[in-house]
């Protein structure tokens, strides 16, 4: 196999810890983590919001690896909650509850983003999933991040899964989007002429008292501030694990499409960041349904086309790399809605939040048990 070694995959998740029975958050994330902890050692984690648990695979060679860990993780968490009387549920909002109402972790750097952030970081009761790929040549990583850009918000629109904010219907497939640009250093990233522009950047902000290191730097892709990785953040988090892993494996497919032009020393197009950001918000406003920019044409065109042509894009790596099947499953997100879609219609049927918040804990756990 060509890529052998190349392009190894690290899939990130944050669940909501939920009270089945009144299907509001609770801030009981202490009742899992010590026996979690015990089970799976650093691969689950405390977040800034206690009723929040984050797990993440190991290093997985290829997307059935990452798959079978993500499966035992998701197993093993459910697992622990059931003993406590809670349930986990894998959306990027929840439908209900309100983030005033949830306690903060008892952690010094959460007590600092707070200090600093104020308001931005205790509203910010958002999850998401994040998808490491693993580039050891950094000059090679910032080439693939520029380039790989401008196809971020066509994979974050087969994502969304946070239509709901505090109660309410937002009219966005996607209200983490809204949330998560309070932060600063957010959003689309500006494209790096070298990673020596890139670390440029860096430094000048630790040493300007900005940040401390790149972990604080929330772009929707980045260059790991400690692993040889590309770190793929844009996305809600999927609700079913089919879907989690579909969106995976075509970032794996990007990442191997793009670094395979580079070496061939193959140019890709750069466009601005305010360019992108158009299109992000189409993807967060009106997801798989939505038309994006093809700023190429200068025209709209329907996202489902797009994603037609992105998967073609891709094609010739994927059976290198053994995730066609994976891929594949990105036609059913075209066929059947995204979270947010199959969400929506359930609340257009009953008009009940708590029948939304049901289907989320019944698919989350669809192919885990």
């Amino acid at each position: 196999m060509p890529f052998d070694n190349e392009f190894t995959i690290g899939i990130e998740e944050e669940f909501q810890i939920i009270d089945p029975q009144t299907r509001e958050l609770r801030s009981r994330v202490n009742e899992i983590l010590e026996e979690g902890q015990m089970l799976l050692g650093e691969q689950v984690k405390p977040e800034m919001h206690q009723s929040m648990i984050e797990v993440g695979t190991g290093i997985c060679r290829d997307v059935k690896e990452a798959r079978q860990d993500v499966i035992k993780l998701r197993r093993a968490i459910a697992e622990l909650a059931q003993r406590k009387g809670l349930a986990i549920v894998a959306a990027s909002t929840h439908p209900i509850s309100h983030w005033a109402d949830q306690r903060i972790t008892e952690n010094e750097r959460y007590y600092q983003l707070i200090e600093e952030l104020q308001h931005s970081a205790r509203a910010l009761l958002i999850f998401g999933m994040h998808v490491h790929v693993g580039v050891a040549d950094r000059e090679a990583a910032i080439a693939v991040m520029n380039a790989a850009r401008y196809m971020l918000p066509h994979i974050y629109a087969l994502t969304t899964s946070s239509p709901f904010w505090i109660g309410r219907n937002t009219g966005m497939k996607s209200y983490r989007y809204e949330v998560f640009k309070q932060f600063p250093r957010t959003g689309i990233p500006d494209y790096f002429n070298s990673v020596g522009e890139f670390d440029s950047y860096v430094n000048l902000l630790i040493k300007t008292g900005c940040i401390d290191n790149g972990k604080k730097i929330w772009w929707d892709v980045r260059p790991h501030h400690v692993y040889p990785t590309l770190e793929f953040r844009i996305c809600d988090i999927p609700t079913k694990v089919d879907e989690t892993i579909a969106i995976a494996a075509l970032f794996q497919a990007l990442t191997a499409k793009l670094y395979k032009l580079y070496r061939q020393n193959m140019g890709f197009r750069l466009y601005r960041r305010a360019l992108i950001e158009e299109n992000k918000w189409r993807a967060a406003r009106y997801g798989i349904e939505g038309n994006l920019i093809d700023f190429g044409k200068s025209e709209e065109v329907p996202l489902r086309k797009l994603i037609v042509e992105l998967l073609e894009f891709v094609d010739d790596v994927v059976d290198e790399l053994g995730s066609r099947e994976e891929i594949n499953y990105v036609h059913k997100i075209l066929e059947n809605g995204t979270s947010a879609d199959r969400q929506l219609r359930v609340y257009h049927e009953t008009g009940d939040l708590k029948a939304v918040v049901d289907l989320l804990m019944k698919e989350t756990l669809e192919g885990v048990f």
